[in-house]
């Protein structure tokens, strides 16, 4: 079972009471959610603070990073620190920031530096990168310091990103081990067996091996390792799950029988190569130093990814329409394989995507965004509402554009640029704005101004028309998470009611399924059907890229971008939502009010912009011929 709680005084919560998850805000259904950013020293950095909910009434107010907790340098010691925190960080850099020079001990580097929770003798321990937002207000941290000691792989690219806490699942490792484990090696050092648990974090999505990877103080040579609950040491959790469910559970490491006590692997195996989020089992075989790799641990891989990918397929067509959607569409399925998994259209789509960039709207949300042309980007505009006053972000609000972040952490290797205060347009009845991007692109752990950065290739020349069916593409952050792609495939107007129907059919109670339609009518679901306003005016289709990737291109099979991913439709309860229908309004569209907007405010420098920009697309040298010839 997890740490018991401590007695606390009146002003001090326990922490378990601040790891309760809160109660998630009704709102629009293709809303991003709402994050932090955080900033670093004097300057800003695009990784998260306080969030924007919607009130019942439906106004935006911002809710502050503020909370604090005390701080103390050895159990014993009467003194204490109160640590006022008003911005999200580290546990460690709040130390740091708040107390300066005062006390030696934080001047020993991260690695050798020990944080206990609370004041209960030796009960648990966080990583110094541990998120301030999951302390809970008046906790008590402890600080050790082990000269000489290496008990914590500082992560040089470490995703400093700080996220509210209700984003992450915190969960702890028993420094006893499991069934057949207790006398094996699990950390990078022996002192860490002093305390009782291993306080460990991850952002929801991620996987119980990525957490731990990223904690620092876990062996890289785990191996397949799984989790055995200290409540029902019978019930086990795989290394590839993610954390979600495992918020405020202790548990214990348990190791497979071959794996030899205190040995390394000398060969990196595939399978933990490819173990990463969006890594494939073709681009682990191709990582350098990978030779010891055989057929069979990619057969094995194989066969674990299968169960996964039949269950994900079954989530999209639930019911009988799974076996429907492969008798009546299996060549539609096939030309959609077909498409996206040839050599040259894959390379195609993976050039564009390097145009296609995190959005970070400071102190508010997250989404998807992708170059234009020059420095200009494109997204939607909802991820700004509230944040604007006419084309003019409040003077709070800040905006950065990521690219290149590709790569899990710590392997992250993204560049950003500061987006300018004034929008060149907002229009929220397409849901679309340009940024324009600072010139001066930035690494995250860079001092100094990094040489070639530069804002990657414009994609204003792939637009393309809107496609009634046929194959799609998306390419985004999900989530706020690294760069994915999702083939996918559009569904038309008048097949998306029976699309609806199927997906509800896996409730089977007739009541249910009622109540479920009418959460769906409630959201305006009935606009993009037969009849409906949106109907013929947004391309609709599945996807697993849900939150976060508001913004997102999507791609038709020729790999010309036809639309913007803006928002779908949700049912479910508060915890779980499960994604209906998805939609995307279409970029010619978009394209013409652009230029209709920068000719009523009289933006005629950027028009001009945008017209050399366009000059080799004829879909748009079309809309703009259109637009002169009424203008005469």
């Amino acid at each position: 079972m997890a740490p018991k709680k401590q007695k606390t005084s009146e002003n001090m919560k326990d922490i378990r009471s601040f790891f309760e998850k809160e109660n998630d805000v009704a709102g629009s259904p293709f809303k991003t959610p709402r994050k932090n950013l955080q900033t670093g020293g004097k300057s800003q950095t695009p990784t998260q603070t306080p969030m924007r909910v919607k009130n019942e009434n439906g106004s935006d107010s911002v809710v502050t990073h503020s909370h604090r907790f005390i701080v103390k340098f050895t159990p014993t010691e009467r003194k204490e620190y109160t640590i006022d925190c008003d911005q999200p960080s580290t546990v460690l850099d709040a130390i740091r920031s708040s107390l300066g020079t005062t006390e030696k001990m934080i001047k020993y580097p991260d690695e050798s530096i020990i944080i206990q929770l609370g004041k209960r003798d030796r009960e648990s321990v966080v990583p110094t990168h541990f998120p301030c937002s999951c302390i809970g207000d008046g906790e008590t941290v402890i600080l050790y310091h082990y000269a000489s000691e290496k008990i914590e792989k500082v992560q040089e690219q470490h995703d400093k990103t700080i996220h509210p806490k209700d984003h992450y699942s915190v969960f702890y490792i028993d420094t006893v081990g499991g069934l057949k484990t207790k006398t094996k090696e699990l950390f990078r050092n022996k002192i860490l067996k002093q305390f009782k648990f291993l306080c460990v974090y991850g952002v929801k999505g991620m996987t119980v091996e990525e957490a731990l990877k990223q904690d620092g103080r876990f062996l890289d040579s785990l191996g397949e390792f799984k989790l055995s609950d200290n409540e029902n040491p019978n019930r086990l959790t795989v290394r590839t799950q993610r954390v979600d469910s495992l918020h405020q559970k202790a548990f214990k490491i348990r190791l497979p029988l071959n794996k030899r006590e205190g040995v390394e692997n000398p060969t990196t195996s595939i399978l933990d190569v490819a173990r990463v989020s969006g890594r494939s089992v073709k681009k682990a075989m191709e990582q350098p130093g990978d030779s010891g790799c055989s057929t069979e641990e990619i057969y094995e891989l194989l066969r674990k990814q299968f169960p996964e990918l039949k269950e994900w397929m079954e989530s999209r067509f639930p019911g009988d329409s799974y076996e429907k959607a492969l008798n009546r569409g299996s060549e539609k399925f096939g030309k959609i394989q077909q498409s996206f998994s040839e050599v040259h259209r894959i390379k195609k789509l993976l050039v564009m995507g390097k145009s296609v960039c995190k959005i970070n709207v400071y102190d508010i949300c997250e989404g998807t965004g992708f170059v234009l042309f020059d420095r200009f980007v494109l997204t939607n505009a909802h991820l700004f509402r509230g944040c604007v006053q006419g084309k003019n972000l409040l003077d709070q609000i800040n905006v950065y554009a990521l690219f290149n972040y590709d790569e899990p952490v710590p392997e992250t290797n993204y560049f950003y640029f500061s987006a300018e205060k004034t929008l060149i347009d907002i229009d929220m009845e397409l849901d679309f704005a340009v940024l324009q991007l600072k010139p001066d692109g930035k690494k995250p752990n860079s001092k100094s101004k990094p040489d070639n950065v530069k804002v990657p290739p414009g994609l204003l020349d792939r637009f393309g028309p809107l496609p009634r069916n046929g194959e799609a593409c998306l390419i985004g952050h999900p989530a706020g998470s690294v760069k994915k792609i999702d083939p996918t495939c559009i569904i038309e107007p008048e097949k998306r009611e029976q699309a609806v129907k199927d997906h509800l059919s896996k409730y089977k109670v007739k009541k249910v399924i009622l109540k479920k339609v009418n959460e769906l009518k409630n959201q305006g679901i009935d606009d993009i059907m037969m009849g409906g306003e949106k109907a013929e005016k947004v391309a609709s289709y599945n996807t697993f890229m849900y939150h976060g990737a508001s913004g997102s291109p999507v791609f038709d099979a020729h790999g010309r971008i036809f639309g913007i991913h803006t928002g779908g439709y949700i049912c479910g309860s508060p915890n779980i939502k499960d994604n209906v229908i998805e939609y995307a309004h279409p970029l010619l569209t978009i394209f013409e009010k652009f230029v209709i907007n920068l000719k009523e405010s009289g933006n005629d420098q950027m028009l001009e912009k945008v017209k050399e920009a366009a000059t080799e697309n004829e879909y748009l040298k079309k809309i703009l011929q259109v637009e002169t010839m009424e203008e005469d």
